[in-house]
This record gives C-alpha cells, structure tokens and sequence, in this order.
C-alpha cells in the first residue's frame, strides 16, 4: 500500500491504518528500536508505541515521509525508554555514539539560551545535505541509528581508521558550521 493511502487510513481514522503500518514499516521500526534497546520486550513495547503515536499525531501532522516520521517516533520512544532504564541497564553503543557528539552539539534545550527546535534540526539537515553522500550516510548510521562503528566498516566496505576518521571529521565541521550560525555550544 503507498503511503498516501496509509495516511489516508489516519485521516479517515480507520484501524487498517495501523495493520498496514506495521506490513510495511514493522521492520524498519523495530530496526530504529533494536539499536538502542536490547531487550526484546522493550523493543516490542516501543514497536506498538510507535503506532499508537502515530495514530495520536495523524492527524493533525500529514507526514511528507512516512517512513521518516515513523523512524522518528520510534527512535525518540526508545531514547525515553532507554533513559528510563539507564539505571539498570546500558547499551554501550549508545551511550558511546552519544558521547561522541558531545563535543560539537550540547543539550541546546536544557542550556540558558533557547533555541528553536525545528530551526536547529533544519539547520542541521542542511549541514548534513552539504556533505558527501558517503560521510551524511555514516554519520547517519551511527548518530541516527546508533550503528556500531564495526557495522558501519561492515556495510560500507571500509576500515575502522576511515570511518572514525570520516566521523571524526564530519563532527568536527558541524561543530564549526554550529558556531559560525551562532549556537553557543
């Protein structure tokens, strides 16, 4: 089923809207979800999450990308999920992906200075838009969906060197590129 009509299902408040959801991006949910929570029960938990979030955006939201918007919420579920069982458990992988953008991008959120998040996240797409298309991907791959570096090497054909490098570097120019717009970081 194309996305217009799932969305349309949302509109029009129909169940099947949730059925076709998880048909067609069941997978790809749980894919964003596995990366950051390893516990199976957790993961399904976010899965269902994710489509009642959905239900509850759609409408009023009318997502250009359906997949996108789905990824979204359920990554941001699992981020809470996960904070909320960081006391007990950790998933070294995120947390080690996360520290490493510590250096280039703070809480802005949590800072005395406010800053407007779809301004920000606009910002930061086209940042990453302005890269390579091989060094947006990796950086996606391990910021987005908390890949390994191990991974990233093994889906891209490349050395661990090159990939930290490639991180490194990206990291080190949005870092640059935030303070040139004037994000205090």
């Amino acid at each position: 089923m194309k996305d217009e009509d799932i969305i349309k299902l949302y509109f029009e408040r129909s169940e099947r809207a949730i059925r076709e959801t998880e048909l067609k991006y069941g997978r790809l949910c749980t894919y964003v979800i596995k990366n950051i929570l390893k516990d199976s029960s957790d993961v399904d938990e976010c899965v269902n999450d994710t489509y009642l979030g959905a239900w509850n955006s759609i409408p009023p939201s009318h997502p250009d990308v359906l997949s996108a918007y789905l990824s979204k919420i359920a990554r941001n579920l699992a981020l809470k999920r996960y904070e909320y069982l960081s006391a007990h458990k950790r998933n070294p992988e995120v947390l080690l992906s996360l520290s490493e953008l510590e250096d280039c991008v703070t809480d802005f959120s949590s800072s005395d200075i406010r800053y407007n998040d779809t301004d920000l996240s606009d910002f930061i797409n086209r940042f990453l838009h302005s890269q390579k298309q091989e060094n947006r991907m990796i950086f996606i791959r391990r910021y987005w969906y908390h890949d390994s570096i191990k991974e990233i090497c093994k889906r891209y054909g490349l050395s661990k060197t090159k990939v930290e490098s490639i991180l490194f570097r990206t990291r080190k120019r949005l870092k640059a590129a935030l303070e040139e717009e004037g994000y205090e970081i």
